[in-house]
C-alpha cells in the first residue's frame, strides 16, 4: 500500500496548500490549473513545468504567479525569460531544471509529465516527502519497485489521479485488504471498440485520437484506442493496490460513467461513478483527505437510462495480452513494453506505421530485448534506451 506516508501536515486543513505542477501545459496539467484558478485562496503555486509549450507555460505563470518555472526544451529558455520579464518569477530550462522544480518545497505535487520522461522528476518529488498526485502511469510501469522503495524511505503519500485508479482508491477498504477479491478497471473501448480488423488496419491518426468520451492528449488517446492504456493501468494497479495480475480485471464500459470497481469476498461490488471529466479525480487528489468543489458536469443517471458492459476482445486488442505477459514476466519487461509502445505511438502519429503495427512492434521489441533485473534508476533508464533503440530499428527495417 502506498498511501500511508506523512503527506498531510497538522494545519493542512487551514493553511493554503503549496502546489507544484509537473507538466502544466498537458491535458491533466491544464485541468489542474483550472481548479487552482477557481479557488486561489486555498492554494499557493510553487513551480510549474512544461516540455516545449512556452506560450501556454508563460500564460499560466503570469496567472498563477509561481516562484519557479522550468521548460524542458532549452531552446525556449530565452523566449520564456522574455515573456516573464519583470514578473519576478525565476526561470530555468533543461531536464535538470525540471527535476529541480520537482525538488522544491511543496506540500502537493502533480506528476503529469507524459511518458518515461516523467520518471526522474516524479522520483525527485517523492524523495521530498509530502503528497505526490500521480497522473503519469509510466512511472509505476517502468519502475514500480523503485518508486515503492522511495516512498517507503521518504514517507511520501502517493495518490492516483488516473480516473480508474482514483475510483478504486475511493472504494478500496485499506483496513481490510484480505476482504478484497479483485479490482475491475473499466475501459471505454475507445473509437475502435466495434471496428473490424480491416478498419483498424487502415485507421488514421485523426481517427485514433478521436476519443468518444474523454478529451486527452494524442499519445494517451492512441493508447486508449489500442487499449494499451488499459494494459499500462493494469500494471499500475498491481503496484498501487498490491494485487497480483490475476486479481485485476478489465471490463469495457462504453458510457465511461463507472470509472472502476472493487469486488469483495461477500459478493459486494463497490463502484465510483461520475461524468468523464478529469477535474473530478484531480480535485479529489488536490483536496485529499478532504473533498473540494469541482466544476465537472453532474451525473444524471435517469438521462443516461442504461449502462452497458462487455468483455474486451483480446484478438482485436492484443495490447492487453502483452501487458499481462509483461507483468507476469516481471523484471524489466514492463519497462520494455512502455518504451516500445512510446516509439510505436510516435511512429503511428508520424504515419510511419499502421495502427495494428503498434502492438506488433511492441511484441517484437519484447521478444528481442533482454529485460533482466532492474535494480535502480540507471538500470531502468538504460533498459528504456535499449528498448527505444530496438523499436526504432524495427520501424526502419520492417515497417
Amino acid at each position: 500500500m502506498v498511501f500511508d506516508g506523512q503527506g498531510v501536515a497538522p494545519d493542512a486543513q487551514t493553511a493554503p496548500r503549496r502546489v507544484t505542477i509537473l507538466g502544466s501545459t498537458g491535458s491533466v496539467g491544464c485541468s489542474t490549473v483550472d481548479l487552482l484558478m477557481r479557488d486561489p485562496d486555498r492554494f499557493v503555486v510553487e513551480a510549474l513545468t512544461a516540455g516545449s509549450n512556452v506560450d501556454l507555460l508563460a500564460k499560466q505563470a503570469l496567472a498563477l504567479r509561481p516562484r519557479f518555472v522550468a521548460i524542458a526544451d532549452e531552446t525556449q529558455y530565452i523566449a520564456l525569460k522574455q515573456k516573464l520579464a519583470g514578473s519576478g518569477i525565476e526561470c530555468a530550462a533543461g531536464a535538470e531544471a525540471i527535476v529541480a522544480a520537482a525538488s522544491r518545497a511543496a506540500d502537493w505535487v502533480m506528476a503529469a509529465i507524459v511518458g518515461a520522461a516523467g520518471l526522474a522528476p516524479t522520483l525527485a518529488a517523492i524523495r521530498r516527502g509530502g503528497i505526490v498526485a500521480l497522473a503519469n502511469k509510466e512511472c509505476l510501469v517502468c519502475a514500480g519497485d523503485l518508486v515503492l522503495a522511495e516512498i517507503a524511505r521518504s514517507g511520501a503519500t502517493l495518490l492516483p489521479v488516473d480516473s480508474e485508479h482514483s475510483a478504486i482508491f475511493q472504494v478500496f477498504d485499506f483496513d481490510q485488504p484480505d476482504a478484497i477479491e479483485r479490482v475491475i478497471l473499466t475501459a471505454s473501448g475507445g473509437p475502435f471498440r466495434e471496428a473490424s480488423l480491416e478498419h483498424m488496419a487502415a485507421a488514421t491518426p485523426e481517427q485514433a485520437v478521436a476519443h468518444p468520451n474523454w478529451d486527452m492528449g494524442a499519445k494517451i488517446s492512441v493508447d486508449s484506442a489500442s487499449m494499451m492504456n488499459k494494459g499500462l493501468e493494469l500494471i499500475e494497479a498491481h503496484y498501487l493496490f498490491n494485487l497480483p495480475e490475476d486479481r485485476i480485471d478489465v471490463l469495457v464500459h462504453p458510457q465511461s460513467v463507472i470509472h472502476s470497481m472493487v469486488s469483495y469476498v461477500d459478493g459486494s461490488v463497490l463502484a465510483q461513478l461520475g461524468t468523464p471529466d478529469m477535474r473530478t479525480p484531480i480535485a479529489y487528489a488536490l483536496g485529499w483527505p478532504r473533498r473540494i468543489m469541482a466544476p465537472s458536469p453532474r451525473l444524471d443517471l435517469a438521462a443516461l437510462s442504461q449502462l452497458t458492459f462487455e468483455a474486451p476482445d483480446i484478438q482485436r486488442f492484443p495490447a492487453l495480452r502483452l501487458a499481462r505477459a509483461a507483468l507476469q514476466t516481471g523484471g524489466g519487461a514492463p519497462t520494455i513494453l512502455n518504451a516500445a509502445n512510446e516509439i510505436a505511438v510516435q511512429s503511428f502519429l508520424a504515419r510511419r506505421i499502421g495502427f495494428l503495427d503498434i502492438a506488433r512492434l511492441v511484441e517484437q521489441t519484447l521478444q528481442t530485448v533482454n529485460g533482466g533485473l532492474v535494480d535502480g534508476l540507471d538500470d531502468v533508464l538504460d533498459l528504456d534506451r535499449q528498448a527505444r533503440e530496438q523499436a526504432r530499428r524495427l520501424v526502419a527495417e520492417a515497417f
